[in-house]
């Protein structure tokens, strides 16, 4: 996934400048996907006074708001996939010499209880092509270019490589925030991703990284409600043994 987002970015021309309009005009991605990326965009600058950077910030929260039914649902697989631990446990113990046979029960587990493991991906699968988008929104238009947010100009790359650390840094602590559960597929990914981010941010222009810790903060305030808090409501409604 991270190779596809390199691959597609890569092939777009970092000199290349066009209007709103030609991009109505274009291919089916420029006149369905980036043309509407675009044009919010601009908008939204218009309504913070010419702030692109404040404008990244309004349309990352539409876009999170908008895949909110997909969190939760990745949130109700956690929730199972939490509840079939003793089962999953009983299933290793029983086929620990049979990897083969420990993985087709662990799986018909799964299916039974209609509980998809790797339900955890759907909301950064979703995002990939908005990050592309963004992308080719940011190349494509000068204002966003030359734009000046804070330290950085969003159309290049931050010089001193606060974003990157904080990208990395905020991507590690929204995953820890969920459940850790012992041999989930997606608890490798989540290890590797924050250093993957860290490196495209790199190299990527300011606008990008800038996105990317916007909807990391939005997911740490979610997950804060969604696990933590919750977390500790359901200790509160324990009764102590006596």
């Amino acid at each position: 996934m991270v190779m596809l987002v390199i691959l597609l970015t890569g092939c777009v021309p970092t000199d290349h400048t066009t209007t709103i309009d030609e991009l109505r005009e274009g291919n089916f991605w420029e006149k369905n996907v980036v043309y509407w990326f675009a044009l919010m965009l601009d908008s939204f600058a218009g309504w913070f006074s010419g702030s692109y950077g404040l404008s990244i910030l309004l349309l990352t929260i539409i876009v999170r708001t908008m895949i909110l039914p997909l969190t939760l649902k990745q949130y109700r697989s956690s929730k199972a996939m939490q509840a079939l631990q003793p089962e999953m446990k009983k299933i290793r113990d029983k086929y620990k010499d049979n990897p083969q046979k420990q993985q087709e029960e662990t799986m018909k587990l799964f299916q039974q209880h209609q509980v998809n493991p790797l339900a955890g991906c759907l909301p950064l699968l979703i995002q990939m092509p908005i990050f592309i988008a963004l992308y080719n929104a940011i190349y494509w238009n000068p204002e966003i270019r030359e734009h000046t947010f804070l330290w950085l100009q969003l159309g290049e790359k931050d010089p001193y490589y606060i974003l990157p650390i904080i990208a990395a840094i905020t991507t590690y602590i929204q995953s820890k925030m969920m459940p850790q559960m012992p041999n989930n597929p997606m608890q490798a990914i989540l290890l590797i991703f924050p250093v993957l981010i860290f490196v495209m941010a790199m190299s990527f222009p300011a606008a990008l990284p800038l996105y990317w810790i916007y909807s990391n903060i939005y997911t740490i305030i979610q997950n804060y409600f969604l696990y933590v808090r919750s977390s500790d409501k359901s200790k509160g409604k324990e009764v102590p043994a006596k």
